[in-house]
């Protein structure tokens, strides 16, 4: 819309930085503009009445360009506030995200592990490290079919020793017949605690420490959000 003002208003003669200035601009300003013009004309080479009648379109114009952006501008706001609002009705809800932690809620009680091949793999690896980075489980899943995955994970290392409650990281490497990597998009689930929207865009703060956008969202106690952006590689 910016645009279409900036159009009328170099029509008149004026820069696209003036246009953008008067954005904010009312009717009063407008017929203070066309006053202005009318009192400083040359009296030996008065405007025309075509050009008279030319530059009064314009200014209308102009007008109801900067009220319809004022309008769609305050529909913005309405809507994003209607986002918010129904984001935030999400707390205490079990969610999924894109991510890659998982949460070992105590000694001996596994979790799922949950990830989207974009194609078929020949093989995968799934490698899980506490929050110190040290890697404390590997799992070869072997050949698995493009989609949703959800491996399940005994909460033990590699020693078969019960691992502590926390979060931990798991990276999947997914490879295809040819050796190429496999895109995947890794997702981790927990309990909704709070969304903040300090960030310009709603947040959402998950009980196991993940952080991620309301973009990132992937589904909802059984509701399933479609995304169509993925992680390429060893996922993310």
């Amino acid at each position: 819309m910016v645009d279409a003002v900036a159009g009328v208003m170099g029509g008149m003669g004026m820069s696209s930085a003036g246009a953008a200035s008067m954005s904010g601009a009312d009717k009063d300003t407008f017929l203070k503009l066309l006053t202005a013009q009318l009192s400083n004309q040359d009296p030996l080479n008065p405007m025309d009445n075509t050009a008279f009648v030319a530059q009064l379109a314009q200014f209308s114009a102009l007008e109801q360009a900067i009220e319809t952006n004022t309008r769609l501008a305050m529909i913005s706001v309405q809507q994003s506030g209607i986002a918010n609002t129904a984001v935030a009705s999400l707390v205490g809800r079990e969610v999924t995200v894109k991510g890659s932690s998982v949460t070992l809620s105590g000694q001996g009680v596994g979790t799922q592990v949950g990830y989207t091949l974009d194609g078929d793999a020949t093989s995968v690896k799934l490698t899980i490290r506490d929050e110190h980075g040290t890697v404390v489980r590997t799992m070869d899943q072997g050949a698995q079919k493009a989609g949703l995955q959800q491996v399940g994970w005994d909460g033990r290392d590699d020693g078969g020793n019960p691992l502590p409650k926390g979060n931990y990281s798991v990276t999947v490497e997914a490879k295809n017949e040819s050796g190429s990597p496999v895109s995947v998009t890794q997702e981790t689930t927990a309990t909704l605690v709070s969304v903040s929207f300090d960030k310009g865009y709603p947040e959402l703060h998950l009980s196991n420490g993940v952080t991620a956008a309301a973009s990132d969202l992937i589904r909802v106690a059984g509701e399933t959000i479609d995304t169509s952006t993925k992680t390429t590689g060893n996922g993310s």
